[in-house]
């Protein structure tokens, strides 16, 4: 298995993908506490390091460049250092951003983390700021993102639709995307957090146990649920396939032909942190469809992929390297 693994990993190199979908900045404060402030019983605050981090597609886009892609990146932010610091970030990855459109009226999404400690004492969260559109996004900025898709589409042989509820991509744009793919047998993958039932017609449908679960009504507490679901899913919409995932169980991907393949996690040594491993997930699986792998190893490497992702703290990458070292050293 390990020389196919390594083969996928391969014909990933320069697999041109499109990534469209909510830019999230995550905006790390490293501060040092000071003292408690004399007008309320709260800590003041003296603010160091200010850390950008690529999150929500960005951080899809980002992990599908450092796994080998050629990727574009399609999206829209805001005129801000969140902004700014995502274009850096995919920029120095190599990432064609000219779809990365900017919106003066909607400020960059972004989950800002104010991180504090003494100076002999350990640094912990102490808040979490989020900044969401409240208001709907302009036609004319989302003409212009549509626009901007019939020049790039035809250079991308996949595509990942990644929705984390902000409205960029709208019924106008899922419609346009998903209606090029099937038309030019173009590979593409959903990951969509509160409403994936809107994107029928998709290949491929990425959702954790929890999100598959509330897309079909029902709690996944036993094989047989998740079974039942991913059937439910397949037929629902219309698709190619669905990959749910399950934390420490690892992975289930169904395919229209009836086939189940259960993919167990590769690795069970302790887990640091969660965030973005599913966004390691999409990138892995689209980077391999796109280039010509059955979907069943996409599956398996995505897994191997995410694996090494849970293991690093925080909203992270996985390399192609990384990746090939894994494979040889586990299988």
């Amino acid at each position: 298995m390990s020389q196919e693994l390594l083969n996928v990993i391969d014909k990933m190199q320069g697999s041109p993908v499109l990534v469209i979908g909510d830019m999230i900045a995550d905006i790390y404060l490293g501060c040092t506490i000071s003292r408690i402030s004399r007008e309320a019983p709260v800590l003041v605050l003296e603010q160091g390091n200010e850390r950008v981090v690529a999150g929500g597609a960005a951080n899809v886009v980002n992990n599908a460049a450092t796994l080998g892609g050629r990727v574009f990146s399609a999206g829209i932010v805001g005129d801000d250092t969140g902004a700014q610091g995502l274009k850096d970030i995919l920029h120095g990855r190599g990432v064609d951003t000219s779809a990365m459109l900017t919106d003066e009226k909607h400020a960059t999404i972004s989950k800002t983390r104010v991180i504090a400690g003494g100076r002999t004492t350990v640094s912990q969260q102490i808040v979490r700021i989020d900044k969401e559109w409240r208001e709907p996004l302009d036609d004319e900025i989302l003409s212009e993102l549509s626009e901007n898709l019939v020049k790039i589409l035809p250079e991308v042989r996949g595509v990942v639709l990644s929705d984390y509820g902000s409205g960029t991509v709208n019924e106008k744009i899922r419609k346009q995307i998903l209606n090029y793919c099937r038309e030019h047998n173009i590979p593409s993958i959903v990951d969509s957090r509160y409403d994936v039932l809107s994107f029928k017609g998709v290949d491929y449908v990425k959702q954790n146990d929890a999100e598959a679960g509330a897309a079909v009504g029902y709690d996944l507490d036993s094989k047989e649920d998740i079974i039942r679901a991913g059937r439910e899913l397949l037929e629902k919409m219309e698709a190619k396939g669905i990959l749910i995932t399950l934390g420490e169980e690892g992975m289930m991907l169904f395919e229209a032909d009836g086939a189940i393949h259960e993919i167990p996690v590769s690795d069970k040594s302790e887990v640091f942190d969660v965030s973005g491993a599913g966004d390691t997930c999409v990138a892995t699986m689209i980077l391999a469809l796109a280039a010509g792998v059955e979907p069943a190893e996409a599956a398996k490497l995505s897994n191997i992929a995410a694996g090494i992702a849970v293991r690093k703290l925080g909203t992270a990458v996985v390399t192609a390297d990384e990746l090939r070292n894994t494979v040889k050293k586990n299988f």
